[in-house]
């Protein structure tokens, strides 16, 4: 569990580095975003990479992974729009939005230690094609969910599957950075 907590920082550290520098280019401009464009959002970045997946190339310069980076950063935005809502304008400074940032990656985390615990890092056996698998059905799910304006009888909330979404582009992230295990 040592490693996969070092590795799991490092990880973060690349996608929290690249949320930090699109605030200086951008500012919270994703705050006008409601979290069905959110959901949206991770649905064409975890599509694109099952399509790499399944094609085995990029006409587009880029890979797998900034995609699985734009999956945790939106997985992110996605858990601030739910607990703040949506504005009409950049209505927060990157200082607090670097606060939320934090706040909600480390309530995953967390979330993600005590799923590792439990499962015995089943994960690390797992091919990173089924963690897209697992990306875009908690997708599917989240739309349903929200079809249904976030109401649910007995499964777990919006939240929940951004957090899961979160966690598994992350050990896709592992993966790619540290090798297959």
């Amino acid at each position: 569990m040592a490693d996969t907590i070092a590795q799991f920082e490092k990880v973060i550290a690349l996608c929290r580095d690249l949320f930090q520098k699109k605030l200086v280019d951008y500012g919270p401009s994703w705050r006008i975003m409601r979290p069905q464009s959110i959901t949206d959002q991770i649905f064409i970045k975890a599509n694109r990479i099952r399509s790499l997946e399944l094609k085995g190339v990029s006409m587009v310069d880029e890979g797998i992974k900034p995609e699985f980076i734009g999956i945790v950063n939106y997985g992110v935005i996605g858990l601030i729009q739910l607990a703040k809502g949506f504005a009409d304008t950049t209505d927060m400074t990157s200082e607090e939005a670097m606060g939320l940032y934090d706040k909600y990656i480390t309530e995953t985390k967390e979330l993600m230690y005590a799923k590792n615990h439990d499962y015995d890092e089943a994960w690390r056996s797992m091919r990173i094609s089924s963690y897209t698998d697992l990306i875009l059905m908690k997708i599917y799910r989240t739309k349903q969910i929200e079809s249904h304006n976030g109401k649910t009888i007995v499964s777990e909330g919006i939240d929940a599957n951004y957090m899961d979404m979160i966690n598994y582009a992350i050990f896709g992230l592992i993966k790619l950075e540290f090798g297959e295990e």
